[in-house]
C-alpha cells in the first residue's frame, strides 16, 4: 500500500483513506484528514438528517480553490456495501432516465464520501419512496443586504408559518444566507408544499416590498431578501444540516436558536457563520437543535 494510504475498519467495513495531509481549505490550513475527522465526530447528529434521502455531493478533489463537480450518480469503485437507490431523474442534463443515488445511512459511507473530497452534502425534502416531510424556505440576500437582514425576514416568516401551525427551525446556509426548515406531514405532494411556500412568500413580499421579494429574477434582488420557495420542488436539494461548505474557511450549515436569530436581527449580536470546530462545540452544548425535523409535523394548508 502506498505510504499516503491507510487501511481502516469502521463498524465492520473496510476502507482505504488517502492523502490525509492534502489541504482542502488552504487559507485555514484545514486538511482532508480534518474533513474526515469533522464528519466522523458530527455523524451522530448529521446521519439522522441524511438517512433515507438521496444525496447529491459536491466534490473538491484539489480543495476549495480547485475545480469542483456535482455528483449524483454512484462514483466508480463504490464499495458493494454502500446503500444505493435507483431513482428517476426527469430532465437529466446527461439524458439519463435513472441514477444510482448514494444513501448515507451509516458512518462508513459518510467517511467514504469525505475521503472522496465530497465536502458538501445536499438532500431533497423527501425520503425515498415518500412525499416531502420537510418544507424549506431559503433566504437569499441580495447585496448590500446580508445575514442580518435574513434574520429579520426569518422572524417574520416564522411568525407567519406559526399562524398555520407550522413550526420553523433556523440554520445558516454556511455561505451568505440561511434556511428555515419545517417538519410537515409527508402526506402531500411537492406541488402542494411548493405552492403553499410560494403563497406565504408572496404575502410577505406584499407586506414589506422594499425588503422582500418572492420573484426569482435577479434584477429585482439587490438590497432585498429573496424568499426562495422553489426549494420545495421535487427535483431541488438543499444543503444538509451540519454539512461543510466550500468557502475560504470550513464553514458549516449551522442550526441556530431563535434567540440567536432575534439577537442578530435586532443588532444585539453580530451576524456570523460558524466553522467546523465551533459547530462541534455547539452540538456538545445544545445537542441537535434540528432534532424536531425528524418527527412528522402538520399538513400545510391547500389552496
Amino acid at each position: 500500500m502506498a505510504p499516503d494510504r491507510f487501511a481502516v475498519s469502521i463498524d465492520g467495513r473496510d476502507l482505504e483513506l488517502s492523502n490525509l495531509d492534502k489541504l482542502m481549505y488552504p487559507a485555514a490550513g484545514f486538511t482532508k484528514g480534518e474533513v474526515i475527522d469533522y464528519y466522523t465526530r458530527i455523524a451522530p447528529v448529521l446521519l439522522p438528517h441524511l438517512e433515507g434521502r438521496a444525496v447529491t455531493r459536491i466534490r473538491y478533489p484539489n480543495g476549495v480553490d480547485g475545480a469542483h463537480f456535482f455528483e449524483k450518480n454512484k462514483p466508480g469503485g463504490t464499495p458493494n456495501w454502500v446503500h444505493l437507490e435507483t431513482l428517476p431523474v426527469p430532465g437529466s442534463t446527461k439524458s439519463r432516465e435513472t441514477i444510482d443515488f448514494v444513501v448515507v445511512d451509516d458512518l462508513p459511507t459518510l467517511v467514504w464520501l469525505a475521503n472522496l473530497a465530497a465536502l458538501e452534502l445536499h438532500t431533497p425534502q423527501w425520503r425515498i419512496g415518500a412525499d416531502p416531510d420537510l418544507l424549506v424556505v431559503d433566504l437569499d440576500p441580495g447585496a448590500p443586504a446580508a445575514l442580518r437582514e435574513c434574520c429579520a425576514v426569518a422572524v417574520l416568516m416564522r411568525d407567519r408559518l406559526a399562524e398555520d401551525g407550522v413550526a420553523a427551525y433556523p440554520k445558516t446556509s454556511g455561505k451568505k444566507g440561511m434556511q428555515l426548515c419545517c417538519p410537515i406531514s409527508g402526506t402531500q405532494g411537492a406541488e402542494v408544499v411548493s405552492g403553499y411556500a410560494k403563497r406565504v412568500a408572496e404575502e410577505l413580499q406584499a407586506m414589506v416590498p422594499g425588503s422582500i421579494t418572492a420573484r426569482m429574477a435577479k434584477a429585482v434582488r439587490p438590497g432585498k431578501i429573496f424568499i426562495d420557495w422553489s426549494q420545495n420542488a421535487a427535483a431541488k436539494t438543499t444543503v444538509t444540516p451540519y454539512s461543510l461548505r466550500a468557502q475560504e474557511f470550513p464553514t458549516v450549515s449551522t442550526p441556530l436558536t431563535w434567540d440567536e436569530v432575534e439577537a442578530v436581527a435586532t443588532g444585539a449580536e453580530e451576524p456570523r457563520h460558524y466553522r467546523a470546530d465551533e459547530v462541534l462545540a455547539r452540538v456538545e452544548e445544545h445537542g441537535d437543535l434540528l432534532a424536531d425535523l425528524l418527527t412528522p409535523g402538520p399538513a400545510v394548508p391547500e389552496s
